[in-house]
């Protein structure tokens, strides 16, 4: 997820910000992956209690593995935010996850 998100932010001028080392500053996109069985991860869960009020989309990753709980981390957060889901993807993504998410980031400018 960290290079797919460097990738993006980049071809939009935008920073990818790793939540670990700093706090988002203004409203961003959030792109988190999909724990065990469709859970939200707890540092993701942690993160948005204090920052989720800037939340504007979320993208999750996931593996196709899992069935109905592919990427269910962007479901249940959306549904808690009220915000979309931008995309979910498979492990990496791909050249289509990339467009997609592109697509929505361009349109919030």
């Amino acid at each position: 997820m960290r290079r797919l998100a460097r990738e993006l932010a980049g071809q939009v001028g935008a920073e990818a910000v790793d939540v670990r080392a700093q706090a988002p500053e203004s409203a961003f996109l959030l792109l988190t992956y999909t724990f065990g069985t469709g859970q939200v991860p707890d540092s993701t869960r942690n993160f948005l209690d204090q920052h989720g009020h800037l939340l504007r989309g979320v993208v999750s990753s996931g593996s196709y593995h899992w069935g109905q709980n592919f990427a269910r981390a962007a479901d249940v957060i959306a549904a808690r935010y009220g915000v979309p889901v931008v995309a979910k993807i498979n492990k990496g993504g791909t050249a289509t996850d990339r467009v997609r998410v592109l697509t929505w980031l361009k349109e919030q400018n």
